[in-house]
């Protein structure tokens, strides 16, 4: 009598070697990167909790319930309808858009001559640059502020704006540290042929320092963005010449209980930040990596 051994018929097939290479470099790459998502999710975590209590009933905005039921996308209008967010708008890109050029225009000549020229007190001359970043504006503040009234351009923007056409301390900090880091033949071969310092700057200097420019206009271009002391203290009670983040205080004032509306002009106010960085953020790291440190 003989029998037959037969093969179960539904047979559990091993993993290919694709697979489990596959498996092995996704835990590899949660093992090297957990930290850093985990980090991301910390800084995105109020982000989206303010995106979706922006698209919530007022109703839904005091509950405890995270998710729309139903997606009020009438809230940003309301936004819009209840407040100067358009002025607001306007003035904050006057505000940043005006102070990050005069910035620029007053500081990098400034940040060449401390780097490049050879004249007597220039260490003198960074030492009071660099310690102008240590003394806090509100320590100047009411005198500068009798000057500005003196002058008439109170309840204005410019108090704020004019000042950059003196420089930035801590941009002409920035810009210093990276241009001696920039070696001194290029500058030595355009005196060859016959450059002046002024067009060494324009057409040598600036071109390779790029990537510092570009970093230390988006941190004053952000400044600007974000600055609540400063249009406090000079706009007042003119509510024409409001800045976005005031004017956003404001709003969260009238309306402290629709939180809906509340998180809905913040995320108008935040958005374009997030987009400028989004997309010069690569020539932002730049700019800052390639900062030198060389005293």
């Amino acid at each position: 009598m003989s029998t037959t051994l037969t093969a179960p018929r539904h047979t559990r097939a091993l993993p290919s070697t694709r697979v489990r290479a596959r498996r092995r470099r996704i835990l590899s790459w949660i093992a090297t990167h957990a930290l850093a998502v985990a980090v991301a999710v910390m800084f995105l975590g109020p982000l989206v909790l303010v995106a979706l209590t922006a698209l919530m009933s007022d109703e839904q905005a005091l509950t405890n319930n995270l998710w729309p039921e139903s997606w009020q996308w009438s809230n940003f209008a309301d936004v819009f309808a209840r407040s100067h967010l358009l002025g607001w708008t306007l003035n904050t890109l006057m505000y940043a858009g005006l102070g990050t050029l005069f910035m620029l225009v007053s500081s990098v000549p400034v940040a060449y001559a401390l780097a490049r020229l050879r004249f007597r007190g220039r260490r003198l001359a960074f030492l009071l640059v660099v310690t102008t970043m240590m003394l806090p504006p509100q320590v100047v503040a009411v005198p500068v502020y009798l000057i500005w009234a003196r002058a008439g351009l109170t309840d204005t923007l410019w108090p704020l704006i004019l000042p950059m056409l003196l420089g930035d301390a801590f941009s002409i900090f920035l810009l210093r540290q990276f241009l001696i880091t920039i070696p001194r033949e290029y500058t030595d071969a355009a005196r060859v042929d016959g450059c002046t310092d002024f067009r060494t700057l324009v057409r040598v200097i600036i071109p390779m320092a790029r990537p510092a420019i570009a970093a230390v206009a988006l941190f004053q271009f952000f400044y600007c963005w974000n600055d609540y002391y400063g249009p406090l203290l000079y706009t007042g009670i003119n509510q024409d010449n409001w800045t976005l983040s005031l004017g956003l205080a404001t709003f969260k004032a009238f309306h402290s209980v629709q939180w809906n509306l509340t998180m809905a002009a913040t995320l108008l106010v935040t958005a374009p930040v997030l987009i400028v960085f989004f997309f010069a953020q690569k020539v932002f790291i730049e700019g800052v990596t390639l900062t030198g440190v060389k005293g």
